[in-house]
């Protein structure tokens, strides 16, 4: 039995991917599907994926809301930004970062230089929809999420508005949105 040939559309994609030097960095806010797109993404450029959170846990041997409740989120992202720096330095092939790390200059000047980064936005009525169903955010937990995912897309616009490319996340399939991205990487290359 043979192997099936490559469509047109999975060659164009690895053509993308071959060009792709570096490590494709996601940002945006809690609830865009940086970790769900991440995959998917990586899934079809053929490489590995990442998500900085379940990276920093291991590294802490602590879950993301033990830190914050142990030592703040101050120490929260200074942990990040040597996970994510590491992240990079290793040159995996998606990273999907929390949703405060752009937000560090240093952490954010690492990811612009090393990385590609990619800003998911997405419109506040779907981010409370999709971040209400988990329990383990805890900005969310400091009042009414939608005013606070509201603040913290006002607050946070200016940052990720410097990532190389903006897509905005819609309520379908997750695949359409990584799909976006590729073709917006072949636009920025």
């Amino acid at each position: 039995m043979s192997a099936a040939c490559p469509s047109p559309h999975d060659r164009a994609i690895a053509a993308i991917a071959a060009r792709i030097d570096r490590p494709v960095v996601l940002v945006g806010l809690m609830g865009v599907g940086k970790s769900t797109v991440g995959r998917k993404l990586a899934n079809m450029l053929g490489r590995d994926f990442v998500d900085a959170d379940d990276a920093i846990a291991e590294a802490a041997q602590r879950s993301i809301p033990e830190i914050f409740e142990a030592f703040g989120e101050a120490h929260f992202r200074d942990g990040e930004r040597r996970v994510i720096a590491r992240l990079l330095s290793e040159g995996h092939g998606v990273i999907a970062t929390g949703g405060g790390a752009f937000v560090d200059p240093q952490t954010r000047a690492a990811v612009l230089e090393k990385g590609i980064a990619v800003w998911i936005d997405c419109d506040i009525d779907t981010l409370v929809e999709r971040t209400a169903r988990r329990s383990n955010r805890p900005l969310l937990k400091q009042g009414n999420p939608r005013e606070i995912l509201t603040r913290l897309a006002a607050e946070r616009a200016p940052f990720y508005g410097q990532a190389h490319i903006r897509i905005v996340s819609e309520t379908g399939p997750h695949a359409d949105t990584a799909r976006a991205i590729i073709e917006a990487i072949d636009q920025w290359l």
